[in-house]
């Protein structure tokens, strides 16, 4: 990992109910309910200029590096939201355990990546700033945003994989979305809001037998909407 369009929500409850959230609406609610700060939007140049580029329906080199860079900017958000939930000191038991191995995976993913884009003669997209709305500072709401964004994360891999050209990069990408997936099913039975009901929100298989591949449209929406991006 239909989403929706970017709205204000109320600062006070949006990230407050994350659980709830998380485990009675769907991972697109949840996403609207964390929009905090009056409309927010991504806020960085360097993804929103990856939509044209993404947006070619023919494979190619550049599209590729477009891809890479797409996911090196969602790597980029996920490293810098365990690394601050580590540091935080709010966290405690499996939730500060799963936090800590997921920082170390997600620290490996932008390394490798960066490093396959420069090897491609590319450039990096460089490391936006964060803002994550005091969800790395609370267990709680730390739980629910991490269940959420390891989906997303799914959802964004298996979005592009028929977009690239190389196969041994179609092939890198498949060995991280599925620890991508291995992370979303860990923090679902931390959760533990339902994690073995299946195609149901806070299951460890959210949508059944077979995952969702999301647009880059919609995972750039979704993002957008929590503010966590802010330059």
């Amino acid at each position: 990992m239909s989403l929706f369009p970017i709205e204000s929500v109320d600062t006070d409850g949006a990230i407050r109910d994350a659980e709830a959230a998380v485990a009675g609406d769907t991972r697109a609610a949840f996403f609207r309910k964390a929009a905090i700060g009056g409309g927010a939007v991504l806020g960085s140049s360097a993804i929103m200029g990856m939509l044209p580029e993404l947006a070619s329906a023919k494979p190619s080199k550049k599209q590729d590096l477009a891809i890479l860079n797409f996911a090196l900017t969602l790597e980029y958000l996920e490293s810098a939201f365990y690394d601050e939930a580590v540091a935080s000191g709010k966290l405690s038991g499996e939730p500060l355990a799963f936090a800590k191995l997921v920082a170390i995976h997600e620290a490996a993913h932008v390394k490798a990546l960066k490093a396959t884009i420069k090897g491609l003669h590319g450039k990096p997209v460089a490391r936006p700033t964060f803002d994550f709305k005091g969800t790395t500072q609370d267990q709680s709401k730390f739980i629910g945003t991490a269940f959420v964004l390891e989906n997303t994360g799914v959802h964004a891999y298996l979005g592009q994989a028929g977009n690239l050209k190389s196969k041994a990069l179609l092939a890198a990408a498949a060995s991280i979305v599925t620890i991508e997936a291995r992370h979303a099913s860990a923090i679902a039975l931390i959760q533990a809001a339902n994690p073995y009901a299946d195609a149901s929100a806070g299951s460890i298989t959210p949508d059944g037998a077979f995952d969702i591949a999301y647009s880059k449209s919609k995972i750039l929406k979704a993002v957008g909407a929590t503010g966590f991006i802010t330059g």
